[in-house]
């Protein structure tokens, strides 16, 4: 689905939308942007019913925070209200892995969250042109060139937009309430509170603000070996290691020393793996290698994938056969060349017979140096020496690494739970501690500054950006980058290490640059802050989130009388006319408001004339700075139907477990055939090479013009009746052996050929190929239906054949 139509969706579900836009604040694109997004929801809310009664809040790049955790503050603050609906339904759209963490921290029963699905390797237009080929920074504006009428079709299929995924977490809490259900605790079990201590243990797999432990990779499983940690510790530890945010560091102690017992065997399992892959992939290469053609033809005759024919990279042969003829004259022109001819590294033979191979053709890629080694003794050591340029037996330094690991741990979780502890605080190094060296930090202090304040937009580029991108910067302060005497010069280096850290390429591993020193910056900056202008000084404020709604809004006509008293003092949001939401409004200074024009930021789309959307300023409920938000599920909140059966917990013959079921509908059931459905496909259906009673029917003649089961007429041969000396129970045993068939002449006999007789033809059965004829070919296969339902060939008058007793074995009616 589209954009548009992606929204009309939501609308139907969902009575508010939060936009929100962080990315490079304080540029002059993030303030288009912000415009644009006002002039999109205005237009929205104007000219799309879907949008009628929606009411949209806007967070642009002026609010400070990341976007996903201003939502999460938002929903923390709403359902802290008394009259706050416990079965809202949420929908959070966003590719980031964070925003499961974050909606499993809300314990709301009704969270849904929505991707656009990654197809990778699919090539992307150019955002100018739209074409294929070529980037931005190298489109040159021209026309597409058209190679067929409806050449802007060959590479897609129609009505191919944008697909999303959609990750309901209440399946996801059904996993981890199974993964995570204890017996025998000596504390009452609360899903809700392991939960939590799931989503904290996920931070020492690494996150946004932390790296991770040496011995915990996501991709060896980390997450599995910390659960079942978990479930052997939690009972020496007299309860769960969190609650509402907050850190039990003594229960969490005694989880990372447990990690720390099996370091040394993970590390060495780790090696061991990472041998045994470049085994197979050697010898991937060298099958490769040992199977690839002698000769691939080039250019236009180079082979194409079905369907890229008309891909950018493809060439067209003007003249197919010029092509053919100067490959072949190509071909004889090259000198003859003995099977025992060495080649060089480029491919040309070698005129001396032979030459040492060099590195680069070697089947074995070269690998980073790794000087720590942590599957040899003593990794400890080496670790800290090459890493932090320490000495192991320091103590001292060991044990401020540990703190400031521990401060990170309790930040993080404070931070998606209860909200920002302060805007100072990061963790002052580039790698983590071992989880052996969490010992004694139970008295570890976890408290953090309070009353710090974000830094503005410009402010934070400057902590952020690279010299290099100083160009969105005002003069003044992009000379602070790259002037020789500026005082914070360090924090901009031209050139910086990476630390591969055991990985094999550059993205994976550590840049090594200089944290910056917030007092040297902001001093630094206080000399260029008079040169800004007055467009750069809007900018460089903080701002807040703006509320939009339409004229079928209940909202609507309160919010045009407070404009028209010109309430100077905030208002607070009647829950009764914005679907319980809270809050206070204030009078926007760049509100839009009806009967005005609402300029297009863009030249390319056209003014709204007739506008009728008002919009204000809003902000959420305020608690006092030691609120705690209980990380609870509200009462009266009702749990959606399970969705997983006893079926999904099952094992498969591969060791697998069953997936769980696929859509919103919960009572689809599969079509399955019973033992009668089966009975009948073995009589209709040829079985020539397996086994059984009903394997070796013989095929009927040529001869039937009418219904297929007819009796025989006078004078035609009787098939034997195989079954008539067989029980019932051993009916499914398939013929009796050779030995034991009795010997049947086909003159004898002249009743009628019943339809379990003909079926029953063996290979015993003498047919005359002179007078029996196969209906569809030597094969014997039998004729396929018509588009009408019948057989090809046969009329359908009905049956022509007497049915057998009811108390036979087959029920016909």
């Amino acid at each position: 689905m589209g954009v548009p139509a992606f929204f009309r969706w939501l609308s139907r579900k969902y009575p508010s939308i939060i936009v929100n836009c962080v990315e490079e604040k304080g540029t002059e694109f993030m303030d288009n942007l912000a415009k644009c997004l006002r002039y999109y929801i205005a237009d929205r809310l104007n000219n799309d019913p879907g949008w009628k009664n929606l009411t949209v809040i806007l967070s642009d790049a002026s609010a400070p925070g990341e976007g996903e955790h201003k939502i999460m503050d938002y929903i923390r603050r709403q359902r802290a209200q008394p009259n706050h609906d416990p079965n809202t339904h949420h929908c959070l759209c966003g590719a980031d892995a964070d925003l499961i963490m974050l909606g499993l921290a809300t314990h709301e029963p009704n969270f849904t969250i929505i991707r656009e699905e990654f197809k990778p390797n699919k090539p992307k237009p150019c955002g100018l042109c739209n074409q294929f080929g070529h980037e931005v920074k190298d489109c040159e504006g021209l026309p597409r060139e058209k190679k067929g009428k409806h050449d802007e079709l060959a590479d897609s299929l129609p009505c191919a937009e944008g697909e999303f995924i959609f990750l309901r977490l209440n399946v996801l809490r059904e996993y981890l309430e199974r993964e995570l259900t204890m017996a025998s605790l000596p504390f009452t079990f609360d899903v809700e509170r392991s939960i939590d201590d799931w989503v904290f243990m996920c931070f020492f797999v690494g996150n946004d603000f932390l790296p991770h432990l040496p011995s915990l990779e996501i991709r060896e499983n980390a997450i599995d070996r910390l659960v079942n940690i978990y479930k052997n510790v939690v009972h020496k530890t007299g309860g769960y290691l969190t609650e509402s945010g907050y850190v039990n560091l003594q229960r969490v102690q005694m989880i990372m020393l447990a990690v720390g017992e099996v370091e040394d065997s993970i590390f060495k399992k780790r090696k061991d793996d990472e041998d045994s892959f470049r085994r197979r992939q050697k010898e991937k290469r060298k099958r490769m290698k040992r199977d690839q053609p002698a000769f691939t033809p080039s250019g236009i005759l180079t082979p194409h994938a079905l369907g890229s024919r008309n891909s950018p990279g493809s060439q067209v042969a003007s003249n197919p056969r010029q092509a053919a003829y100067e490959m072949r004259m190509q071909n004889n022109s090259s000198p003859s060349i003995s099977p025992n001819t060495s080649f060089t590294s480029d491919g040309s033979p070698s005129p001396l017979g032979g030459i040492k191979r060099k590195a680069e053709d070697s089947d074995s890629e070269p690998e980073p140096e790794d000087n720590v080694r942590l599957w040899e003794a003593g990794w400890k050591q080496r670790y800290y020496k090459n890493k932090f340029d320490v000495d192991a037996a320091d103590e001292k330094f060991r044990r401020k690494v540990v703190q400031s690991y521990v401060e990170g741990l309790c930040w993080v979780l404070r931070y998606y739970y209860q909200g920002c502890a302060s805007w100072k605080w990061y963790y002052p190094f580039h790698y983590a501690p071992f989880a052996s060296d969490f010992e004694g930090i139970a008295d570890m202090p976890s408290d953090f500054e309070k009353g710090t304040k974000p830094f503005k937009p410009l402010e934070q580029l400057m902590g952020v950006f690279p010299a290099a991108s100083g160009n969105f910067l005002p003069p003044s302060w992009r000379k602070l980058m790259s002037d020789p005497d500026s005082s914070i010069i360090d924090f901009y280096p031209e050139d910086f290490a990476i630390d591969l850290n055991g990985k094999k390429y550059a993205w994976q591993g550590v840049a090594l640059l200089p944290f910056v020193d917030e007092r040297r910056l902001r001093a630094a900056l206080e000399e260029v802050y008079p040169d800004l202008t007055p467009e750069e000084t809007r900018r460089n404020s903080l701002g807040g989130d703006v509320l939009f709604v339409g004229k079928h809004h209940p909202l609507h006509d309160f919010i045009l009388e407070l404009y028209q008293t010109g309430s100077t003092e905030p208002v607070e949001v009647p829950p009764e006319l914005c679907h319980g939401i809270q809050g206070k409004f204030s009078l926007d200074e760049e509100a839009i408001l009806p009967d005005q024009i609402v300029c297009s930021p863009v030249p390319m789309l056209r003014d709204l004339t007739q506008n009728t959307v008002v919009s204000i300023n809003f902000k959420d409920p305020q608690f006092a700075e030691d609120y705690i938000f209980k990380a609870v599920m509200l009462p009266g909140a009702r749990k959606p139907a399970a969705v997983l059966k006893p079926s999904d917990w099952e094992k498969s013959s591969n060791g697998r477990q069953w997936k769980p079921q696929l859509g919103f509908n919960r009572d689809r059931r599969p079509v399955h055939l019973d033992q009668a459905a089966f009975r009948t496909l073995g009589h209709v259906m040829p079985r020539g090479s397996g086994t059984g009673i009903y394997s070796n029917a013989a095929p009927p003649p040529v001869t039937y013009q009418g219904n297929l089961y007819r009796p025989l007429l006078r004078g035609q041969a009787q098939i034997p009746k195989l079954m008539s000396n067989m029980r019932p129970q051993d009916s499914w045993r398939g013929p009796p052996p050779l030995f034991q068939q009795q010997r049947f002449d086909r003159g004898v006999g002249a009743e009628p050929l019943l339809p379990w007789n003909r079926m029953l033809q063996t290979q015993n059965a003498a047919f005359q190929p002179n007078q029996y004829q196969m209906l569809a070919g030597p094969g014997g296969y039998p004729p396929r239906r018509d588009d009408r339902g019948g057989r090809q060939g046969y009329p359908r008058e009905g049956r022509k054949y007497p049915l057998p007793p009811p108390s036979g074995r087959y029920n016909w009616n």
